[in-house]
């Protein structure tokens, strides 16, 4: 019961202090900060541990990196090795050159220093791709060289953690443990992916030709967890295994699935990282210490902002990206938590001063969307340079279409001629294996979700085509798209005359009927094979088409009048075969005449189903 209390009061709290925070442009983290503080045991006392807070939410961040990996195919992620290795490792060991006087100045050896400042070099990858991701700029040049060296930052994790006993002068006995650990660590990161890459997308199809949503949603969270799980036992960074599973599941079908499937998690566990982040803050501590705390912030702010300035240059980012780059990524690192822990336990450093640096990184965690939004107004001033939004040309098509069936192939298939990338969704596991064998961008979704289709990147599509089979699956589709993104264009294919106009009443911009062209197109072969003349039989058929693209239109307002729509109909097919007649005429000299009567040749009215 006190569980379910702490855990009412956490969301509750949430609830209140991030819309108000978001409604004055401060930013969500903001707000989970603030809450934490409040609940936590330097204002009111009500959460006393916020230790087991902090540790259960860093699922959180675990989820996170998964989804990450999800959106980095191997591909992409080896195009990114420069930025990764180049930019990371460069801007890690100058920051902790940079950081290594404050270690003197706080009393520290040689050793200790240098673990300080390397350690205080690290980001927090949460709230970095958080506030990229509220301003949609993880796909711009300085979005991605952030991903990039905290990418790097989070595998340095594991390297400073083995050199822990090193720097504290106790590796001289533990030669031989310390070359078993990384043998066994190395075992068992290499079954992990041998692992995630065969096994898992076994599992994934298995679970998806069950077709129970839920089961693919346990199937989802057992991956992200189980390979957590396995990680922090091998003594590594659980982000990082998460990360590898998501990266080794990115080129496979069920990579929109999944992150859909995972997101809500995601989301709530990660505001509940920061709530932990802000309960963690000792006021106390700060307070009898401001100036030490302040000048520790200072420092880590101010030495990263310098050193990502240099990156930046380095990079050669547009000179307007330079000033976001350096904010976004300026605070310390959740990790840093894990670190100065784990640096207490070996004798490397003392709990004060631990807890010194744990108060300074989560102040500049706090300050980091005032510094966001500082860099962004900085970068807005500076002349715009080249712009970056085809500088990704893989990553977000332009075109998104809800269906491959056999209408949707076609489409795909004229789209794919005319070399317009385009990613596919489409619920049917077999037609997913099947289309995919002959290299199309296809994945197992089903595009009803408005976070699936968010996750295919329809927030940065120039169109939508839903090519559903289902009515009303593809008016849910046109719903959702047109009341989200009101800026998208949406065509979309109908199943007869009311269900085009249920989908133009949602603001698709384009309706086709699936039999109307192809009737048209048999019934131009059947009058040439009646024998009309081949011009004959396109006139006929150019008139019925202008005839009842007018019924069509005009028949709109009694829609839901079935009477009233009848008798329009009637009227307006009278009206046509005087029309057809009289166009007729001058074609009576027809050949080979089949000796039916006039009347016969008279087109049927346009049923329902066209």
């Amino acid at each position: 019961m006190h569980f379910l209390l702490e855990a009412t009061v956490m969301l509750g709290a949430a609830v209140l202090a991030v819309p108000l925070f978001a409604r004055f442009g401060l930013g969500s983290i903001l707000g989970y900060l603030c809450a934490g503080l409040i609940l936590g045991p330097s204002i009111s006392g009500f959460i006393a541990d916020p230790e087991s807070v902090l540790h259960f939410s860093e699922i959180g961040v675990v989820m996170l990196l998964f989804v990450i990996g999800l959106e980095l195919e191997p591909a992409r992620l080896w195009r990114l090795r420069g930025r990764l290795f180049g930019l990371g490792s460069l801007q890690l060991l100058l920051t902790g050159l940079l950081l290594t006087p404050l270690g003197f100045m706080l009393g520290l050896g040689h050793s200790a220093s240098i673990m300080l400042g390397l350690t205080l070099a690290l980001s927090s990858t949460a709230f970095a791709l958080q506030l990229l991701t509220d301003h949609q700029h993880l796909a711009s040049p300085h979005g991605q060289t952030a991903f990039a060296i905290l990418l790097f930052q989070d595998l340095a994790v594991i390297p400073l953690l083995a050199l822990m006993p090193i720097l504290a002068g106790n590796a001289g006995s533990e030669d031989a443990n310390l070359w078993l650990d990384i043998a066994t660590t190395t075992a068992i990161v290499a079954a992990t992916l041998l692992v995630g890459r065969f096994v898992f997308p076994r599992v994934l199809r298995l679970v998806a030709r069950s077709e129970v949503h839920e089961v693919f949603t346990a199937a989802a969270l057992l991956m992200v967890l189980g390979t957590a799980w396995v990680m922090e036992e091998a003594g590594l960074s659980m982000a990082l295994g998460a990360f590898l599973a998501g990266v080794l599941l990115a080129d496979t079908p069920y990579r929109h699935e999944l992150e859909a499937n995972i997101e809500p998690f995601k989301g709530i566990l990660l505001g509940l990282f920061f709530i932990a982040v802000g309960m963690s803050v000792d006021l106390s501590l700060v307070m009898h210490n401001l100036l030490t705390v302040l000048g520790i912030t200072l420092a880590i702010l101010g030495v990263k902002i310098l050193v990502l300035c240099v990156v930046g240059v380095i990079a050669r980012l547009p000179r307007q990206n330079i000033p976001r780059l350096a904010a976004v990524i300026a605070q310390g690192g959740e990790f840093d938590f894990v670190l100065l822990t784990t640096a207490v336990a070996a004798g490397v450093f003392e709990q004060r001063i631990a807890s010194l640096c744990i108060a300074a990184v989560t102040i500049s965690m706090a300050c980091t969307p005032f510094l966001y939004t500082l860099g962004s107004r900085l970068g807005d001033r500076l002349k715009p340079t080249k712009s970056w939004d085809n500088q990704f040309p893989d990553d977000d098509p332009p075109v998104i279409i809800a269906g491959l069936g056999r209408f949707g192939q076609m489409v795909a298939r004229v789209l794919k001629m005319q070399n317009v990338r385009f990613t596919a969704l489409d619920p049917n596991i077999r037609q997913v294996e099947f289309i995919r064998q002959f290299g199309s961008r296809i994945y197992y979704a089903d595009a009803t979700r408005l976070e699936l289709l968010r996750s295919a990147g329809l927030d940065r599509a120039r169109m939508l085509i839903i090519c559903v089979d289902d009515e009303q699956a593809a008016l849910t589709i046109a719903r959702l798209a047109r009341d989200n993104y009101p800026n998208l264009s949406i065509h979309a294919r109908a199943r007869n005359r009311h269900h085009a106009w249920r989908l133009q009443e949602l603001g698709v911009d384009v309706v086709v009927r699936e039999t109307f062209a192809a009737s048209l197109e048999l019934s131009h072969e059947v009058l040439v094979g009646l024998g009309y003349p081949s011009a004959s039989a396109s006139q006929a058929v150019r008139t019925f088409r202008d005839f009842d693209t007018r019924l069509f239109e005009e028949s709109y307002q009694y829609r839901d009048d079935n009477a009233q729509l009848l008798e329009s109909d009637r009227a307006a097919i009278e009206e046509f075969y005087k029309l057809f007649q009289s166009e007729e005429r001058p074609h009576r000299e027809t050949p080979r005449q089949t000796g039916r009567d006039t009347e016969e040749k008279r087109p049927r009215p346009p049923g329902p189903d066209q």
